[in-house]
């Protein structure tokens, strides 16, 4: 088993638990998983270049990942800062899972929320501990979800689900996303490892060939389904950058991280 650490200060590792399986491990315990310009980055860097008939992707310690790390950004340049890292190595990172040519299997270790839930959700299968929870707070800090992040969650549990994760911002038990169709199975928290590995190994037994034709097919499919026209797409895109440059979104960000009830400005 080879290894080794696509960030400089480690927090993103590379290694080959299995025959033709690679295995990507997001290493930031610390900010449990959060994710920052130097992960994001590393990821769609890493996922462009390995060679693997299957990709496993996964987190150390108790938590998958708790989403964009936009508590440490500056105060003075917070909305740039903000819609930078949210906007450009976070949509390179999904890109390069969903444009992967061989099924992607994410190991939820634990808790997937925000940007990491859609991060597991980029990935074609999903297994999570039955500790893991999952959830969408935007609504909580002031931020307005991507009209391509909401398609996807669109695509896999329907949309009176997709409003209730949205609308509602409560989290969800791992049992009950399996229920919904947003993870593909549940297992016991000192299994999940293991059982990823498993799993990763019998799809890279599979035909490349077979695998790689379904993944394009079903990518070609899901975008056909949400094509839409040029300018209603700019208008969703305009409204999504407008929650950079308010003051809720600030606030948002700074009461979730305090813990206290933000204090809405915007009708």
């Amino acid at each position: 088993m080879s290894s080794s650490t696509p960030t400089d200060d480690g927090r993103l590792r590379l290694d080959h638990p299995a025959d033709h399986v690679a295995r990507l491990t997001i290493a930031n315990p610390g900010k449990r998983n959060a994710l920052d310009h130097a992960i994001l980055d590393g990821i769609a860097s890493v996922v462009r270049d390995v060679d693997a008939r299957c990709l496993l992707i996964t987190g150390e310690g108790p938590v998958f990942s708790a989403g964009y790390d936009l508590g440490s950004l500056p105060a003075d340049e917070f909305a740039a800062a903000a819609e930078e890292l949210v906007a450009h190595p976070f949509h390179d990172a999904i890109e390069a899972l969903e444009a992967y040519r061989y099924p992607v299997v994410a190991a939820l270790n634990g808790h997937a929320i925000g940007g990491g839930l859609e991060l597991a959700l980029s990935c074609d299968l999903i297994v999570a501990s039955e500790d893991a929870v999952v959830g969408m707070p935007p609504a909580k800090l002031g931020l307005i979800y991507s009209h391509t992040g909401l398609r996807k969650f669109v695509d896999a549990i329907g949309v009176m689900r997709t409003r209730q994760l949205f609308h509602v911002g409560r989290t969800v038990s791992a049992a009950r996303a399996e229920a919904w169709g947003l993870v593909t199975e549940v297992v016991p928290a000192d299994a999940v490892a293991a059982r990823g590995v498993e799993l990763a190994a019998e799809i890279a037994g599979l035909a490349p060939l077979a695998l790689a034709g379904h993944k394009r097919i079903l990518r070609e499919l899901l975008q056909a389904q949400g094509e839409l026209a040029s300018d209603v797409e700019q208008e969703l895109i305009a409204l999504r950058e407008s929650c950079f440059r308010s003051d809720d979104f600030f606030e948002g960000v700074r009461a979730f991280g305090e813990k206290r009830a933000a204090i809405w400005k915007a009708m």
